[in-house]
């Protein structure tokens, strides 16, 4: 296939993004009509899941195609520089990334030709005073943005659960922000010679949760399935997930204040002001759209959306991620190419998100590497068999939050979930079937021993398979 045929490839990564938050996708009072249009003419994954509940272990993993303790980014701001991005740059693809990608350090090139780097709005564990592109923006139009040090002076601060109008500008909004560079990019580059691969990084919704008033006013009174916070199940939770409630209700990650019993008032605010960050998203995706339209993109062009991990939204009494339930692990994957692909159809079968990289090369008609341990998903898209993966793993390593262990891992099978801390004696074990609103833990039931043996067995031969398999990574990753 010739550089003219192989398709532009745009990659929309949003942060933070439960699933469900796509109209077309589960909850009906969401206003996504962009989004909902490519779910509606694409291809959509419904048990995606993540590799690691937090934002660059994912990352380095869907953009490697390995598990973290293979690309040892096992909590941000972990070193990582290496992408198969280099790969399609190799053979022929101009690359752009434009918003959050989450390297560390931040700027590294990761195998893109150009990247207008936009990152968290609060940095404070990794480099806490980089100069992004959005802050270059702000400080030529001479303003202070919204951050946690700012939020801290308010006297509700500590009622808000992270929830805050967005007060500057809406133009420069970080999401906003960043939908307007890549127009701008789009509208104003000439088109390169070759294919054109995109990486866009929305900030959102990830905390603080700051939309703006005319899309708060969207949500603003609905009915709304604010979480009801159960305390046998906060009490049958492994005790590093009990210990990282008690370090939120004391540290203000991200601005968010959590609460151990917050107020309907104060979660329906939490609930609008995050679904509302989704409709800003969502608004941003229909112009990006339109500037891939009348820039001639958009006739050779496969669209892939998706999010590198969830939110709790007060759910079992969290917020944010970290946790391994599935608000936290699943993740919309949307493919649209109508040209490509036949649309409005639903693959149930498990997969991981950093699947997306073998798929991506397979578009490319790039050579996978041998050690990659994502699986294409094209078979799904060209509407051949498709079983899925067996079960899907995710992992995380100690850190400020999780701070009570080591290593803790995640396996989920269509039917069930176990989630071991290393070297601990609790863990957590979900019949997913009878408890699909994961709220008992069967891990001491000694009626479930079995199945819990069975899928710790199952970890340990999946992490000698996957070290036999990747022995060879650093020798030849870029």
């Amino acid at each position: 296939m010739s550089d003219q045929e192989r398709p532009n490839i745009i990659l929309i990564i949003t942060d933070q993004q439960r699933y469900e938050t796509i109209r077309a996708l589960g909850y009906d009072y969401m206003d996504t009509p962009h989004l909902d249009r490519l779910v509606n003419e694409g291809v959509t994954f419904s048990q995606c899941h993540i590799t690691a509940p937090s934002c660059a272990p994912s990352r380095a993993s869907l953009f490697t195609g390995t598990y973290p303790h293979t690309t040892g980014v096992l909590k941000n701001a972990d070193p990582w520089s290496k992408s198969w991005v280099g790969d399609l740059s190799d053979s022929g693809y101009y690359c752009v990334n434009v918003g959050k990608m989450h390297t560390y350090p931040y700027d590294e090139k990761v195998g893109f030709h150009e990247r207008y780097v936009v990152e968290n709005k609060d940095r404070y564990l990794e480099e806490r005073y980089y100069y992004d592109e959005w802050d270059k923006a702000l400080h030529a139009r001479g303003l202070v943005k919204q951050q946690r040090e700012k939020y801290r002076l308010r006297s509700d601060y500590g009622d808000r659960m992270g929830a805050f109008e967005w007060e500057l500008p809406e133009d420069m909004h970080s999401d906003m922000f960043v939908a307007n560079t890549t127009t701008w990019w789009l509208d104003t580059k000439p088109k390169p010679d070759g294919p054109l691969f995109m990486e866009i990084g929305f900030p959102g919704p990830h905390p603080p949760f700051d939309p703006t008033e005319r899309f708060i006013e969207k949500y603003r009174g609905k009915d709304l399935p604010l979480p009801k916070i159960k305390r046998e199940d906060i009490e049958g939770q492994p005790l590093a997930y009990q210990k990282l409630r008690e370090h939120n209700f004391e540290v203000d990650h991200d601005s968010v204040v959590h609460l151990d019993d917050p107020s309907e008032e104060q979660l329906q605010r939490l609930w609008e002001y995050y679904l509302a960050n989704v409709s800003m998203i969502d608004e941003k995706v229909g112009e990006i759209m339109d500037s891939l339209e009348r820039n001639g993109y958009l006739d050779n062009t496969v669209v892939l959306f998706t999010s590198d991990h969830g939110e709790a939204l007060a759910e079992h009494g969290h917020i944010q991620k970290w946790t391994m339930y599935d608000c936290v692990t699943k993740v919309p994957l949307v493919a649209w190419c109508p040209k490509r692909f036949q649309g409005g159809r639903t693959i149930d079968g498990l997969c991981q998100l950093m699947d997306v990289g073998p798929t991506i090369l397979d578009l490319a008609e790039v050579e996978k590497p041998e050690w990659m341990e994502a699986e294409t998903l094209m078979p799904a898209l060209n509407g051949d068999a498709f079983e899925g993966r067996e079960f899907v793993i995710a992992e995380h390593g100690r850190d400020v939050f999780l701070y009570m262990i080591d290593f803790v891992t995640m396996i989920r099978t269509k039917d069930w979930k176990l989630v071991q801390f290393v070297d601990e004696p609790y863990g957590q074990l979900i019949d997913l079937v009878n408890d699909p609103a994961e709220e008992k833990n069967l891990w001491d039931d000694p009626e479930y021993v079995d199945k819990k043996s069975e899928l710790i067995k199952e970890i340990g031969s999946f992490r000698v398979r996957s070290g036999y398999k990747t022995r060879n990574m650093w020798a030849k990753v870029r």
